[in-house]
C-alpha cells in the first residue's frame, strides 16, 4: 500500500514516534523511508555567507539521522536527506519530486479554546497543501 513514505524530522522525540509509524506501515509492503530535515536559510543572506555553518548543520543532521536510522535499519530502508529552504515548502517539494506516497509528521496539540493557533504550522500547511495523504502524529 505505502512503499515510498516521507518522514520530515526536526529531531524531536514527537519524530521518533513518527519514524516508529512509518517503518511499521512500510514493512508491510517492504517498502522505503525518505527520512528529511529541512535546514532554514538565515533570512535576507545568502547561502555562501554562512556556508561553513550551514556544512556543519548538514552534518549533524546526517549524524543524527543515522542515530534515529540505527534503531530501525534491520526492518526496512531507510534513506536520510538533507535540503534548505521553507521547512513546509521543501517537504511538499520533496514529496511530489519523489513519487512519496504517504508522509507521515507529528503534530502538536492544539488548545481548543484557539483552534486558529494550529493555521500556521508546517503540519497543517503540509496537511492542506500534500498532493498525497498525510498522517499526523500525535
Amino acid at each position: 500500500m505505502f512503499k515510498n513514505i516521507l518522514v520530515p524530522t526536526d529531531f524531536s522525540d514527537a519524530d521518533n514516534h513518527a519514524l516508529d509509524i512509518a517503518v511499521k506501515l512500510c514493512s508491510i509492503d517492504n517498502g522505503k523511508i525518505n527520512l528529511l530535515h529541512v535546514i532554514e536559510i538565515i533570512a535576507n543572506t545568502t547561502f555562501e555567507e554562512f556556508e561553513e555553518f550551514y556544512t556543519i548543520l548538514e552534518k549533524r543532521s546526517f549524524e543524527d539521522m543515522n542515530e534515529m536510522k540505527a534503531q530501525f535499519q534491520k526492518q526496512v530502508d531507510i534513506v536520510p536527506g538533507v535540503v534548505y529552504g521553507n521547512r513546509a515548502q521543501e517537504i511538499l517539494r520533496f514529496a511530489g519530486e519523489n513519487g512519496i506516497d504517504l508522509i507521515v509528521m507529528k503534530s502538536h496539540k492544539i488548545d481548543v479554546d484557539d483552534r486558529a493557533q494550529g493555521w500556521g504550522t508546517i503540519s497543517y500547511k503540509v496537511g492542506i497543501l500534500a498532493q498525497c495523504p498525510v498522517m499526523l502524529v500525535k
